[in-house]
């Protein structure tokens, strides 16, 4: 048994060292909003946020997290980074940025993430830091706009 610093608390995992974390996630706590993709860290549908940063749940082990404190798509709202969270995930719904959904937490914490290391981004921050999330639907212009929508009201 090993013990995970999740959504700032806490849990006791039982799975191997060597699993990935998005099977911990999905399986041993059900929390299904990180989606698996591709299993290998190329679509960002599994982000997560490992000490503030996005990383890929699917390529990271239980035994590479020590004490770094994971952030899922559950619990972004209540963490450090909860006001930023709260504006992406109110841009999204007014850019109706979703189609089927299925990257959209990948892309809410990566989106999280660049906003909350940099308030300001422009199109080119914009793009690199959501390069790695991959939308099947193609809604990258509305993801653009709605993280600019998301540093606008976070600037007021």
């Amino acid at each position: 048994m090993q013990t995970i610093n999740l959504n700032g608390k806490p849990v006791a995992v039982q799975a191997e060292p060597e699993t990935p974390l998005l099977w911990v996630l999905r399986g041993e706590l059900q929390l299904n909003g990180t989606k698996y993709g591709c299993g290998m860290a190329l679509c960002g549908a599994c982000t997560v946020h490992i000490d503030g940063q996005p990383t890929r749940s699917c390529v990271t082990t239980i035994e590479a997290l020590g004490n770094r404190a994971v952030t899922t798509i559950e619990g972004v709202a209540q963490g450090a980074a909860g006001r930023v969270a709260a504006a992406v995930q109110a841009a999204w719904i007014a850019r109706d940025v979703a189609q089927c959904g299925y990257c959209q937490s990948g892309q809410v914490m990566a989106a999280t993430a660049l906003l909350a290391a940099n308030p300001q981004p422009s199109d080119t921050d914009i793009d690199q830091a959501m390069s790695g999330n991959v939308c099947r639907c193609g809604t990258y212009p509305r993801i653009r706009a709605a993280v600019h929508d998301a540093a606008k009201s976070l600037s007021v």
